[in-house]
């Protein structure tokens, strides 16, 4: 196993970071049977074609014979036919001869396929370099084909003393262009940007990705309990997705909305006193059906009390500016906790300066263990 070019194949999976939503980011690197690099490539647009299909195309562009080479890839090649063809069979046809994989593939249609048919060929197939980085970069399908639900990131923007927001509702702006343009580039790698109607009638964002450059826009979607959605919203978009969470039926109304082009789904809570709100977790479980890998969120106070109180949260990414507000709107509403062995447990993965900023990012403890 080759360090060097296994780290190569890393970073030309994150060269898809932005780009192959739904499908998971991946990178190919070909080695031909004297040891030297002969091709590579990525995962492309969902449709398009896979990592190792575009090192083959690369090799054969370039006149190199991949007889006997050795293909790293980032996840077990797939064995199944979706958008496109099984890339095992491309690998066994082209007469690669191994392939070092860092990580099996956790879609039930795939699920260690690819490796059976491969070693049935006769090839050779290594597995577990790079694993945990590559589950890393691609912990929203993950997320999506083991626990049937988006990996869920909040991002939230705020003072020193945690407030997101003047009393009066004056936000803009607490952090720095810096930070704002961070908070892009995790927008554009999420398959969808969550919001409540709440923050779309007070702030009328656009919640699409303008300060950093993508390949794609985001999907949007709503929790609009009473479907108030302005049909005027600067989000609607050509071309670009937009789910309408409801809970109370208003077929006039859903009409007009769908007519803009958004997509209005009824999910009232089922529970008693929760029929007039939005069933959060089985709207989770629906985005994950519409291929929803990691869902970003940039909502008010009270949707991110809720999405934390139901523990649907999987990480907090948080910019602090050196400010203090005194009294404001806080970052998330829940509570009251009776103990502090109620509080929701973190762990911090990083932190970093953007300007005059710094960005936290934590996870809830455990939450990745599945």
């Amino acid at each position: 196993m080759n360090t060097a070019i296994l780290q190569n194949a890393q970073a030309l999976a994150k060269q898809a970071l932005y780009l192959s939503s739904p499908n998971p980011r991946v990178g190919c690197v070909l080695i031909s049977v004297n040891h030297t690099i002969v091709a590579q490539g990525h995962t492309q647009r969902t449709g398009g074609p896979h990592a190792e299909i575009m090192a083959l195309r690369d090799a054969a562009e370039k006149g190199h014979s991949v007889v006997g080479a050795t293909a790293y890839v980032t996840l077990e090649p797939c064995s199944h036919q979706g958008r496109t063809g099984p890339c095992c069979d491309a690998l066994i046809a082209a007469g690669i001869k191994k392939v070092v994989a860092s990580i099996g593939d956790p879609n039930p249609k795939v699920a260690g396929q690819g490796f059976e048919r491969l070693r049935a060929a006769g090839v050779e197939v290594e597995v577990g370099p790079g694993a945990f980085e590559s589950r890393e970069l691609n912990i929203g399908f993950f997320s999506r084909m083991v626990r049937k639900t988006p990996w869920v990131r909040m991002k939230i923007a705020a003072s020193l003393d945690g407030k997101t927001a003047l009393n009066n509702g004056a936000s803009q702006w607490i952090t720095s262009e810096a930070a704002r343009a961070d908070g892009h580039a995790w927008r554009a790698r999420a398959c969808a940007v969550l919001t409540g109607i709440g923050t779309v009638l007070a702030d009328r964002p656009r919640l699409d990705v303008r300060l950093v450059q993508t390949p794609r826009q985001p999907h949007l979607v709503i929790v609009d309990s009473r479907l108030q959605t302005p049909l005027d919203a600067p989000f609607f978009i050509a071309g670009r997705a937009i789910y309408i969470y409801a809970a109370a039926q208003n077929d006039a109304k859903k009409a007009e909305l769908e007519a803009r082009g958004a997509t209005v789904i009824l999910m009232p809570g089922e529970k008693e006193g929760t029929q007039d709100k939005v069933d959060l977790r089985a709207m989770l479980h629906d985005l994950a059906a519409r291929e929803i890998n990691e869902l970003h969120v940039e909502a008010g106070h009270q949707l991110n009390g809720a999405l934390i109180r139901e523990g649907l949260v999987d990480e907090l990414v948080i910019y602090l500016a050196p400010k203090l507000l005194g009294q404001g709107r806080d970052m998330a509403s829940f509570g009251p906790l009776s103990a502090l062995s109620e509080a929701v447990p973190l762990e911090f993965k990083s932190t970093e300066m953007l300007g005059p900023d710094l960005r936290v990012v934590a996870r809830i403890a455990g939450r990745d263990q599945f």
